[in-house]
């Protein structure tokens, strides 16, 4: 016995001095691989633009994801991880059950529908033969317009349905093929439905879904497809789309793999579970040499030609027959002048957002050096790729050479001016300078340290604020500085553990 207790006594001890060494973090820090990698990010925000302004300075492929934690009100808060490490938790389906992925704005994606009608209105309709025939009118839409081929064995169907409505997503799987963003998606859309848009119904004046048919271009009357919803409100900037698995908070009923889904998935060292989740996100797209970009400008249709580039003989970004610059002018600027040297005046032809990867693809236009060859192609064009997370760019080409030998230029890091925090820094100088300057100008103005303590109380302000729509705007900023400082709930912890988020979802 007393051995027993000395040898107990002993392995308290090393356990002690174990922990001395090496103590515990105070603050848990999920991870999915082996101790000594970095963590992953794992943060929450109640709002959606704290989080994608997260996603901006974070060198992590990062994705933001909605999650539904209060019945009845509609509200929702971001969690911002990895895919893998969402995954993870996600995939036991104990405490994340109402979730969304955010498909972000300017993001390149899959094509993708939203599919419902009212069952009991439209008794004798046939979903699944109505998904079976818009499935086929799509593949033969692409194959007509840009000359994809596909089937009904390359979209995801998803089923929600219930004994009162009848609900699909149809998630179009396209071997290296997607669209420039979800907009061009909605617009492709609206465009391959046109013929028929004014059938497509929505509600009644009294909420009750309408019954209508709505036929599709060669597609027999007969045959006719009647959906009720075909929500073209799912192709607007930062929409957030069910995720696999889920079901929408107080209904019982998940987005689950439909009984006709034709789509196999291909054979991988992930589980079955997991390729499926994957194919279902929608801003799920990897940038490969051979991806095509699908574009459809529906404002651009009754024009006599499509200008498909835009170019400056100066600094600045010009939009050329609506064609808009990237998200990033600066950048879009110094691609410029890259390509605008030795009396060449090149330009932009397109460029495209690759959001996991935080790339920008520039097609350039009239400009042809290649620096694999060390001159200009006769007749193929380059590309200049910009990494805005590990702020570097380089060169390659559309050249069939090239492309074979897997040609990527020397990495050059992007001029400060445009990086990131560089422009952050400017902005908040510029926005300093400006208040200072304002209050020089102009001395019987208050300051903002006036303001902040009360001191200022000259009637005709006074009379320009709306009291109710101040003490809004005040609760705003502070409930955003709590959430970017991690401060809702508890007092500044820099990371926030997966407690919290079980613990929100329970309430």
């Amino acid at each position: 016995m007393k051995r027993k207790w000395e040898a107990k006594l002993k392995q308290i001890e090393e356990r002690a001095s174990h922990y001395e060494r090496k103590p515990l973090s105070l603050v848990y820090r999920p991870r999915l691989s082996k101790p000594e990698e970095p963590s992953s990010v794992w943060k929450l925000f109640h709002r959606q633009t704290e989080a994608f302004n997260f996603v901006k300075n974070c060198k992590e492929d990062v994705h933001v994801f909605a999650l539904e934690y209060k019945v009845g009100d509609g509200q929702r808060i971001y969690l911002v991880t990895t895919y893998v490490q969402f995954w993870f938790y996600y995939k036991s389906r104990k405490n994340l059950l109402h979730c969304y992925e955010v498909i972000p704005e300017n993001a390149v994606c899959k094509l993708y529908f939203d599919l419902e009608f009212n069952k009991l209105a439209n008794p004798e309709a046939d979903g699944k033969m109505m998904v079976a025939l818009l499935i086929e009118h799509v593949c033969k839409a692409l194959q007509e317009l840009y000359r994809v081929n596909c089937s009904a064995e390359d979209v995801f169907n998803l089923d929600s349905s219930t004994d009162e409505k009848f609900s699909r997503h149809l998630i179009f799987q396209l071997h290296d093929v997607a669209f420039k963003d979800n907009i061009h998606v909605g617009n492709f859309v609206k465009k391959i439905l046109q013929p028929a848009s004014h059938l497509i119904a929505g509600e009644s004046d009294d909420g009750i879904p309408e019954t209508r048919v709505s036929h599709f271009s060669e597609i027999p009357v007969k045959q006719g497809i009647s959906f009720s919803k075909m929500s073209t409100g799912v192709y607007t900037r930062n929409r957030n789309f069910r995720l696999y698995k889920s079901s929408k908070i107080g209904k019982p009923v998940a987005l689950e793999v439909a009984e006709d889904n034709k789509f196999s998935l291909t054979q991988s060292d992930i589980s079955e579970e997991n390729q499926y989740f994957l194919s279902s996100l929608i801003s799920n797209v990897r940038f490969s040499d051979t991806l095509r970009i699908l574009t459809c400008d529906t404002s651009q249709e009754n024009k006599q030609k499509q200008v498909e580039y835009f170019s400056s003989t100066s600094t600045s970004v010009e939009n050329i027959e609506g064609f808009q610059g990237s998200p990033y002018p600066e950048i879009d600027e110094f691609v410029l002048s890259l390509v605008n040297k030795n009396g060449i005046k090149g330009g932009i032809r397109h460029w495209n957002y690759f959001f996991p990867e935080e790339l920008l693809v520039y097609d350039i236009c009239k400009y042809r050096w290649c620096g694999n060859i060390g001159r200009a192609h006769k007749s193929n064009n380059i590309m200049i790729l910009v990494d805005l997370k590990n702020e570097v760019w380089y060169q390659k080409c559309h050249d069939p050479v090239c492309k074979a030998e897997n040609f990527k230029s020397n990495r050059f890091p992007l001029p400060a001016e445009v990086c990131l925090l560089s422009l952050l820094k400017e902005e908040e100088e510029f926005t300093t300078d400006e208040t200072i300057n304002n209050e020089t100008k102009n001395p019987h103005k208050p300051s903002s340290s006036m303001l902040s303590k009360g001191v200022f109380s000259d009637p005709d302000w006074d009379n320009g604020i709306d009291d109710a729509y101040f003490l809004e705007a005040i609760e705003d900023a502070e409930l955003a500085d709590a959430a970017e400082n991690n401060l809702l709930s508890y007092n500044g912890v820099d990371e926030i553990p997966d407690e919290l988020i079980i613990e929100v979802l329970q309430e």
